[in-house]
């Protein structure tokens, strides 16, 4: 039973960072691409949705992706997916793409706004704080009330040994 109080919120704050990473990896990303002054034409192959939610009387959450493909100035003919773009650009329609050059590309179809992408990414990142701050207090707290009350611990006697006035006894 002590195992679940360490391992659920291990698990939480493991999903939490790796989150984290995520968001900052693709900020960052996003960033890149606009500040390479790289553009060039692309083309929204495909738009679908995803929908999350929904079970129980719960919000359905749904995410609008695009597909969009274009070509880089070295030639190469690149195509990335991207959630949460504009619900106005449909499959055939052309979008300026920034993007970055390199072995790997990072590309976006949104137009650049810097204090918008700033603002998300610190928004989400201090929700994940929090969550991860709630996660490291569960196991501090824990653990602390383990070792003051001994909750957990078997200590394999009949009785503990209490003292009073200088006198041992074991009951």
């Amino acid at each position: 039973m002590d195992a679940l109080f360490y391992i659920v919120p291990c698990l939480i704050l493991a999903v939490v960072l790796f989150i984290g990473f995520r968001v900052t990896h693709r900020s960052w990303q996003i960033r890149a691409a606009w500040n390479s002054g790289l553009t060039a034409e692309g083309r929204c192959l495909r738009t679908f949705t995803t929908t999350h939610g929904g079970g129980r009387d719960t919000s359905v959450h749904t995410t609008l992706h695009h597909v969009y493909e274009f070509t880089a100035r070295d030639g190469r003919v690149v195509r990335f997916e991207e959630e949460g773009g504009p619900a106005t650009t449909v499959q055939g329609d052309f979008v300026t793409v920034h993007y970055t050059e390199g072995a790997r590309i990072a590309a976006t179809a949104r137009r650049p706004g810097r204090l918008g992408l700033a603002a998300s990414t610190l928004g989400t990142l201090a929700v994940l704080g929090a969550a991860a701050v709630v996660c490291v207090t569960l196991l501090v707290s824990y653990q602390s009330m383990t070792a003051e009350f001994g909750f957990g611990e078997e200590t394999g006697d009949a009785g503990d040994t209490v003292v009073i006035d200088g006198v041992t006894m074991t009951p």
